[in-house]
Parts: structure tokens; C-alpha cells; sequence
């Protein structure tokens, strides 16, 4: 039933991006905040993404090489379906209505869709340190329980200082991207397979776009996993970076959101696809390198969501103060992330609420009459 219901609000949802980027796609979209679009795209994503994107690939590869759902392409376009180009729709449908819709109709400010609204970014904050704890022993071997604990308590204390201002927001996003670049660069110099191979290996990535159909529902319980966690983040990503748009087109809005962060994916992945078919054991520096870099993901993805909620229930640092800003929200998410483990969540509940709030924006927006309201986007 859930993954039915999963399958159904993807065909809705791409259906009405598509409709989007050819109904208004001239139409000028820009923040309140406009930024330009590498700061933009650096905030997309980093804040999009977390440690995952660093660490899992490697630990998936042989899943995908060895179980039969996933025979129809080899595992590096598997992984690229995963985490690349088609799911970043989600991202564009949910920025371009921040941008344009909800400052017209106002739908997230009904108290009930409000409330359930911050308690889906609340729960997917603390879940998101939650899953990064839970983690942890397969990205540092031999960490101790009460270093683990240490990390975590220092990352959302980051996280929490990051959010006191956008612009440390900003300056985290820019540098943690280039960093990012900077490990993609490092690895595939020391994988030594040089331009041809990197060529080469990223061509395996087009058995993706042959079968893109088939990344539309899911594959396996795991597939459904990643689309509901992309589901759960889609709505409060695109309220929260909508604000820096800076001026793109529609339809340059759905490029930008979709190929310009499947590119360093795609070379990332291709790199450590590299490393996994030639049985290239990623160790000491390289391995800390990645952890380092997966951390400030971490703390990227969990500030942009403390800042977004802070927003929305006016806890800001203006009206709370500083010191209590900064130990009220870190007492809240490291409570939550401890919590988390007397309780049975999955990030699958979590989707199926932003679902739910997905059905209840469409059904208000046909009830204010869908033509009438969108008249004016013109």
C-alpha cells in the first residue's frame, strides 16, 4: 500500500513539474534573498544532501551488482538513479511554488498545515542525527559509544551556530561544495585512472537514461526508502532555498535544479564506481577525507533545517537571544536524535505525511480555484 501510494504521488508530482516548466516557463523566479546561482546551487546542494552521498555508494555498488531487481543496468546508473537528475524534480516543484504560489495563497500559514508542516522538519532534523549516529561505526571504525555520542553533540551544536545567521549558512554551503570538489579531485588522482577512465567509467551512467521508467516507481523496499526520504526533504527544502533564487526563467530553474548537481554527482559516483570495480580499498587519509567532508554535509543539511523552522515559529535569534537560541535548539535535536532510539519512526512515516500535505496544497488549491489563483503568475 505505501509503496502504492508512493508510486502515485511521483507521476503526480512529475506531471506537475512538467505541466510547470511548460505552462509558465518564462516566468521570472527570485528570492527575497537572490543570491547568485553558484551560492545557490551550493546551498541546493549541500543542503539537499547529507553524509550519505559520501559514504554509501561504496558500501551499495556489490548490492546492485548482486540482487536481481537491480540486473536491468549495472550498479554505478543504479546508484546515479538513486541520488541524481529525476529525483531533483521533487526540489524544483516544491521551490518554484515557495517562489511563486505560496506568497499568493498563503496555504502554509493554515495553522494545521503549519504545525504539521515544522513537525515534519523538526522529526526529519533530528531523524537525519539520528541516522547519522546510527551510522557512524560504519564510517569510523572502532569509534567508541561515548565518541559517538560526542560527534553528534558537536555537529548539531555546529549546526546550531551555523543557523544563528544565514550568512554563516551561506559561507558553510560555498565552502563545504568546494571541498567537496576538492575530494572528488584528490580521489580520482590517486585512483590513477586519469581522464580516458573517468570517461569511460562515467558512460555507464547512460544505462540510467535508457531506463528511466523504471526509477519512477520503486524497485525494492530499499529504492522506496530513498524515494520517500527525498520525498520527506522535498518541502522543506524548497521553502527554504527558494529564498535565494536569483532571477532564472522557470524552465532554467527545473535545469539548474536537476543537471547542474547531477554532474559532480555523477562524477563522484564514477570515481568511487572506479575504485569498486578495481578493487581500490579507499584508506587513512582518503577515508578521514571523506568522513570530514560527510560531516559538513551533516551539519549543512541539519542548519538549513533549524534555521527553516526557527523561521517559521518566529524562535529566532532576535526575539529569543542568542544563548537561548543556541541551547534551546540544540537541547531540542540532540534530545530528539536520543529519543529516536526508543522509538520504532522510519523515514517512511515521515513521507507519507509530506504526502499527506502534498494531497492537502493540491485539494486547497483547487477548492481557492486552481485557474484563478495562478492567474496572477503571469
Amino acid at each position: 500500500m505505501q509503496q502504492a501510494i508512493l508510486s502515485v504521488a511521483i507521476i503526480v508530482t512529475l506531471l506537475s513539474s512538467l505541466f510547470i516548466a511548460i505552462r509558465w516557463r518564462n516566468l521570472e523566479c527570485k528570492g527575497e534573498m537572490s543570491t547568485s546561482l553558484f551560492a545557490f546551487i551550493a546551498i541546493l546542494f549541500t543542503s539537499g544532501l547529507d553524509v550519505g552521498l559520501i559514504m554509501f555508494p561504496l558500501t551499495e555498488f556489490p548490492t546492485y551488482a548482486s540482487e536481481a531487481p537491480y540486473d536491468f543496468a549495472n550498479p554505478l546508473a543504479i546508484e546515479f538513479g538513486f541520488w541524481g537528475f529525476l529525483v531533483w524534480v521533487f526540489y524544483f516543484l516544491t521551490t518554484f511554488y515557495f517562489c511563486k504560489v505560496e506568497p499568493k495563497v498563503k496555504i502554509f500559514e493554515i495553522p494545521l498545515v503549519k504545525f504539521f508542516n515544522n513537525v515534519v522538519i523538526i522529526g526529519t532534523c533530528a531523524f537525519t542525527g539520528f541516522l547519522f549516529l546510527s551510522y557512524l561505526p560504519s564510517y569510523i571504525e572502532g569509534i567508541t559509544e561515548s565518541a559517538k555520542f560526542g560527534l553528534v553533540a558537536i555537529v548539531v551544536l555546529f549546526a546550531v551556530l551555523s543557523s544563528t545567521d544565514v550568512k554563516y549558512v551561506k559561507i558553510l554551503s560555498v565552502a563545504s561544495t568546494w571541498l567537496f570538489f576538492v575530494l572528488i579531485f584528490v580521489m580520482w588522482l590517486d585512483s590513477d585512472m586519469g581522464f580516458i577512465g573517468l570517461g569511460l567509467t562515467m558512460s555507464d551512467i547512460g544505462e540510467y537514461f535508457t531506463h528511466i521508467d523504471r526509477f519512477i516507481s520503486p524497485l525494492t523496499d530499499y529504492h522506496a526508502f530513498y524515494l520517500f526520504w527525498w520525498f520527506s526533504w522535498s518541502i522543506m527544502i524548497g521553502q527554504f532555498v527558494s529564498r535565494f533564487v536569483g532571477g532564472l526563467k522557470t524552465w532554467q530553474l527545473l535545469l539548474a535544479l536537476t543537471i547542474i548537481p547531477s554532474i559532480p554527482i555523477a562524477i563522484w559516483f564514477s570515481v568511487l564506481y572506479y575504485y569498486h570495480s578495481n578493487v581500490i580499498e579507499v584508506v587513512g587519509t582518503l577515508k578521514i577525507a571523506m568522513v570530514v567532508v560527510g560531516v559538513i554535509f551533516v551539519i549543512n543539511s541539519l542548519d538549513s533545517l533549524i534555521r527553516l523552522y526557527t523561521d517559521n515559529l518566529k524562535l529566532t535569534v532576535k526575539t529569543l537571544g542568542k544563548g537561548k537560541y543556541i541551547i534551546g535548539n540544540w537541547v531540542t535535536i540532540f534530545g530528539l536524535v536520543l529519543l529516536y532510539q526508543f522509538t520504532p519512526l522510519q523515514i517512511e512515516w515521515i513521507g507519507l505525511i509530506v504526502i499527506g500535505i502534498y494531497i492537502a496544497v493540491y485539494a486547497l488549491l483547487i477548492k481557492k480555484n486552481l485557474d484563478k489563483t495562478l492567474e496572477p503568475l503571469e
